[in-house]
């Protein structure tokens, strides 16, 4: 069971979209952090903080150590998962979206599928669709990788439509 010192750390790790991006390069295969670097065009340097302070919190693990190229000793990692099952700390929201948005720059907008829907609905039925949507992103993330599949990305938003949030009347009777 985490203590309060390491639910803190762990909310610190996951405030990052660099770290956040890394979690998500390292979910299917393991990336050295030399393979991090180049991936997100940064300094290897900088990715090695990312890198550690990930590995202290627990959301990623280091493999076998191997000999790259040059005889260099290189460690790969991949994420293990605890992200997934770590809630978030409150203000959370944007680091998601700016990651999200980092994620599809330069993307071909043929890349990107999105869907976008406008609803009317009860405190009770607004639980019960994100319950449903939770569960389904639930069974996903939690499922094995398919052998032969592409990784990709999904990004659900909710939020209340703050331009038509005045209640509706009620259907007359009859």
């Amino acid at each position: 069971m985490p203590n309060d010192e390491d639910i803190q750390a762990r909310g610190r790790a996951l405030s990052s979209p660099v770290r956040l991006r890394i979690l998500r390069l390292c979910l299917h295969r393991e990336r050295t952090n030399k393979e991090i670097a180049e991936a997100l065009e940064l300094n290897p340097a900088t990715a090695l903080h990312h890198v550690r302070t990930l590995l202290g919190t627990g959301f990623l693990a280091a493999g076998e150590p191997r000999t790259g190229n040059r005889g260099a000793k290189e460690i790969p990692y991949r994420a293990t998962g605890l992200s997934w099952r770590t809630s978030l700390p409150e203000g959370a929201n944007a680091v998601l979206v700016e990651t999200f948005l980092q994620e599809i720059d330069g993307l071909a907008p043929s890349d990107i599928e999105v869907m976008r829907m406008g609803v009317c609905l009860n405190d009770e039925n607004r639980r019960g669709l994100m319950e449903r949507l939770r569960a389904v992103f639930d069974e996903y993330a939690l499922r094995e990788p398919d052998a032969d599949g592409t990784p990709t990305s999904l990004m659900l938003a909710h939020h209340l439509d703050r331009t038509g949030a005045e209640q509706l009347p009620a259907a007359p009777l009859g």
